[in-house]
């Protein structure tokens, strides 16, 4: 019998989503710009530290890495990083072949991976059986992809992205611990914040 396609997957750690957000965040010292994903995936980002440079993805599954590689590309000097679940990327892959052909070396993707649809009951998504993100992101065209094995090389591999002549995608499989605190759901604010964080909008 054959093994599952995310044998790689099933080998690193399960971690937890708001811990490696917040060593994320901690890295963190050049305005660098965090696209969250919906749910719990912005929900930590939320609860790690609010920065006038995070944008909180609200109501649409799938949306974190285009609007990641729109401000990549718009902003060209500026580090910017996208928080996304394994279900939302599954639902926008297409994303990854964009991303891949047009290789902004600013940007930077993280695929929190539990193998569920978390906030609509826990269904399982096709990653928890058959699905390999990272072999995906691979055969997309982004030769920088890889699993994260533990916290430690989560770190590794995001201090490596700083310096990365293309783009990079780190999956780390996590686990179904609920999101820390929730995001104040205003996307107006959102906006404006966000925009007064990359400098493109002047405060009143």
């Amino acid at each position: 019998m054959s093994k599952p396609a995310n044998t790689a997957a099933r080998n690193t750690k399960v971690m937890n989503r708001f811990d490696l957000t917040s060593r994320l965040v901690a890295k963190l010292k050049n305005e660098e710009a965090v696209i969250g994903g919906i749910g719990n995936t912005n929900f930590d980002l939320w609860a790690a530290g609010q920065r006038p440079q995070n944008f909180y993805m609200l109501g649409s599954m799938g949306l974190a890495f285009p609007i990641a590689l729109g401000v990549a590309l718009a902003q060209p000097e500026r580090r910017v990083f996208a928080l996304e679940g394994d279900g939302s990327i599954l639902m926008q892959m297409g994303c990854l072949s964009t991303i891949a052909t047009l290789k902004p070396k600013n940007l930077t993707m993280i695929v929190m991976d539990n193998g569920i649809y978390q906030i609509t009951g826990a269904q399982p998504t096709p990653a928890a059986t058959v699905s390999d993100i990272v072999a995906i992101a691979i055969g997309c065209g982004l030769a920088n992809s890889a699993w994260a094995a533990d916290e430690e090389d989560f770190e590794r591999l995001v201090d490596q992205s700083l310096s990365a002549s293309g783009p990079t995608l780190i999956g780390v499989r996590i686990d179904d611990r609920p999101g820390t605190g929730a995001t104040r759901r205003d996307p107006v604010q959102i906006r404006e914040r966000f925009m007064l964080g990359l400098g493109v909008r002047e405060a009143l």
